[in-house]
């Protein structure tokens, strides 16, 4: 029998002045799961991650991965928690097949990268002549092979093509047997998709959303008129 992982984020207190973004917000993810957070702009769903990758300093929170706390500032060495910002991490000016041995100096990772699908049509062009979907797909991928148990995605769908959402979406339905992972996104339709649980962030509280009518009914989406 597999272990199951669990990442439990609970009382997570943010403001910024006199402004609360997150109010005791509690989370839970397992190995197994993939989660969706919506919200809508300036409500909080890329503070989340932050907070919790601890790139971003919480007024209060309390983490456990499998019942052990674990504090922001110890995730990030702690390395049992990947996350992947809005913003690129790859050297523009370096080809896909020369990034990819700088995180897999082993032979057998770096193969596991080479021959993943759609990998052979951008391993010759630099990182920075990518396509924002393209650039994604690799950045994710390289993130996925790495030893975490919780994966955090900030925006991975935003202004993709369909093409390279549906490579996306294959690979984290690939990778939810083995990590937990969290995704925010305004694509409700593409996280939707994937997702077995999901959360909308209201007031600093969570949601919990189990189909596109609850987002309406909440104010996420507007009502057809």
């Amino acid at each position: 029998m597999k272990k199951i992982n669990t990442l439990q984020i609970e009382n997570l207190n943010k403001s910024y002045g006199k402004k609360s973004i997150l109010n005791k917000f509690s989370l839970s993810c397992h190995t197994g799961e993939i989660i969706g957070i919506f919200g809508k702009n300036g409500t909080g769903k890329s503070t989340l991650l932050k907070c919790i990758f601890g790139t971003v300093r919480s007024d209060a929170v309390n983490i456990q991965i499998n019942k052990e706390n674990i504090t922001p500032c110890k995730i990030i060495t702690d390395r049992r928690i990947g996350y992947l910002p809005q913003d690129s991490f790859l050297p523009k000016e370096k080809k896909v097949r020369d990034i990819i041995p700088l995180m897999y100096p082993e032979g057998e990772l770096q193969d596991k990268i080479f021959y993943a699908p759609n990998v052979y049509k951008i391993e010759n062009r630099k990182a920075g002549q990518l396509s924002l979907g393209e650039l994604r797909y690799i950045e994710l991928l390289l993130l996925a092979h790495l030893d975490h148990q919780f994966l955090m995605l900030d925006e991975p769908f935003s202004m993709l093509q369909p093409l390279h959402k549906d490579w996306i979406k294959e690979l984290l339905l690939s990778l939810r047997e083995k990590k937990g992972i969290i995704i925010t996104d305004h694509y409700y339709e593409d996280v939707l998709q994937v997702t077995d649980r999901n959360l909308l962030i209201k007031n600093g509280k969570p949601i919990k959303i189990n189909t596109r009518k609850d987002l309406k009914d909440h104010g996420y989406l507007k009502r057809e008129s």
